[in-house]
């Protein structure tokens, strides 16, 4: 008897439906077929095991399982519960009727337990698009499918619970979540805020500068001057997701399999921070079966580069591409896939190995030329990609101890919300056109578009000119100048870039001076 259920596989960040036909016919031997790996082929065994475990029995016959299409590779033990319900309804021990109007997925364990999967929100996604009545999968990933809305979603525990509901001798208890309340609920869910920063002001600055424009920035200081305090508080003056952005990065993190049971939907945006010790791979995404690396996990967030020098110079490199593009495409013989990267890069370093070099109070111990060669371990290319280089002075004790706080995290947010408002108006009319990319703020502007919108006057072009000439700066770094100025120019709500705009963005190029040459 031939019998078909359907499970779903996660390529990128997308699913492909996958039809698990089974046949059980007389003879001998199991066979599954249809480009597994190792954990499916090794399914079998925890799959006789669970059925056991629920009082079945596993046929003693010609057990021919075909995943379907048959040219895509297959991987994973997410396909267990699909193949031993399969198996039960081509050997008449369980009804067949509703098997193929859901989509079915789940490691068994031997008890008949059934495990979390990764990947649970595109699969319920593609399952609405594709008309299933609803999906069937471990509990711990229901309430991250049930964000789809006009999907039903059965979330179980063990394998006897979904042969009852197939059955129809028990009804299993929809999951169903209140997508838009439980976005706009926990939309401002911050451990951190601003007001904790004490002093620093010019540093807040130009962080509410990156924040209104998505600029990347890096951070140079000395040991204790909090750049890592200030790293962490950037996401709270980011403007909040919105639902679209939300869903787009609960899909990646999901794909990852980094939501815990108790999570639907990402309110917050994300904040990364790998170890300095991390691979190419595990940074832009990749391995054998590829997956999202650090860059796709802090789309529509930050990624924070703590010891910048310290990482390797490979991994570095590596991000150039996707800081330009916005996107990660990672190419296999057989598989391509892109994942999203649109994030702020926000670097820390030291100035120097030990870490005083420019200290307004400690001397440097560095010996001559190794502060120029510890700083040239971030390359040239990577560096004009970042447009505001920021110096962190060490906060003095009045400021520490005179107990007043800085201005929180919501008061900055509502300025860098106004600026994004005038820089969303400004692309509306680009990004109704489906031939190019969208674009949402300042730093996306391609050079084209930074001719347009960017227009200084003859006092400007002679201090830029100046500016370039002095600091000896790349055509890249020019175009970052006038990015940067037009964001200071819509958070002080001007239409047009002036001198002071400019002189402000020209300043936050301190990896550019001659006294960082070392």
């Amino acid at each position: 008897m031939l019998v078909k259920t359907h499970a779903s596989s996660v390529y990128g960040i997308e699913s492909t439906t996958v039809t698990v036909e089974v046949k059980v016919t007389a003879g001998t031997k199991y066979y599954i077929v249809g480009l597994p790996d190792n954990a499916i082929k090794e399914s079998l065994q925890r799959i006789e095991s669970a059925i056991q475990s629920a009082n079945f029995r596993m046929p003693r016959q010609k057990i021919v399982v075909n995943l379907a299409p048959a040219d895509i590779r297959k991987e994973g033990s997410a396909y267990d519960l699909a193949i031993a319900m399969g198996i039960l309804g081509a050997s008449g021990q369980i009804q067949i009727d509703r098997l193929s109007k859901y989509i079915i997925l789940g490691e068994l364990s031997l008890d008949g337990g059934v495990q979390r999967i990764k990947g649970a929100l595109p699969i319920a996604i593609q399952a609405r698009h594709e008309g299933y009545d609803g999906v069937i999968l471990p509990k711990d990933n229901a309430r991250e499918a049930a964000i789809v809305d006009g999907l039903k979603v059965y979330g179980v525990e063990n394998i006897s619970e979904v042969i009852s509901f197939i059955d129809g001798k028990m009804e299993i208890e929809e999951t169903i979540v209140d997508t838009r309340a439980e976005f706009h609920d926990h939309i401002n869910n911050y451990e951190f805020d601003f007001s904790d920063v004490s002093g620093q002001l010019n540093i807040k600055r130009a962080l509410e500068i990156a924040a209104a424009g998505g600029h990347n920035v890096i951070l140079i200081g000395p040991p204790g001057s909090g750049k890592t305090m200030l790293a962490k508080r950037l996401p709270t003056i980011l403007p909040p997701l919105s639902l679209r952005e939300s869903l787009e990065t609960t899909k990646i993190h999901s794909v990852a399999g980094y939501l815990s049971a108790s999570d639907s939907l990402m309110t917050v945006r994300p904040f990364r921070d790998p170890h300095h010790s991390i691979s190419d791979a595990a940074l832009v995404g990749g391995g054998a079966n590829p997956q999202p690396g650090e860059i796709s996990l802090a789309h529509n967030g930050v990624l924070f580069l703590d010891e910048l020098p310290e990482f390797k110079r490979s991994v570095l490199e590596v991000m150039r591409q996707p800081l330009e593009e916005r996107k990660i495409t990672i190419s296999r013989a057989k598989l391509t896939v892109d994942y999203p990267a649109s994030f702020m890069l926000v670097a820390a370093m030291n100035p120097c190995p030990c870490g005083y070099y420019n200290h307004p109070h400690k001397d440097c111990i560095c010996p001559p030329g190794v502060v120029q060669k510890y700083l040239s371990r971030v390359s040239g290319p990577l560096l004009d990609r970042i447009d505001l280089h920021i110096e962190v002075t060490p906060v003095n004790y009045q400021e520490l101890s005179n107990g007043v706080r800085g201005e929180n995290s919501h008061a900055v947010r509502e300025r860098v919300i106004k600026a994004r408002n005038a820089q969303a108006e400004r692309f509306s009319k680009r990004n109704k056109d489906k031939d190019f990319a969208e674009i949402h703020s300042n730093a996306q502007m391609r050079v084209k578009m930074v001719r347009e919108v960017c227009q200084i006057s003859d006092e400007g072009k002679r201090l830029l000119q100046s500016a370039m000439e002095r600091l000896s700066l790349s055509a890249r770094a020019y175009d970052r100048i006038l990015k940067v100025a037009r964001t200071i120019a819509d958070l002080d709500g001007s239409i047009d870039i002036s001198t002071e705009h400019l002189a402000e963005a020209i300043q936050y190029r301190s990896l550019d001076r001659e006294n960082w040459s070392g």
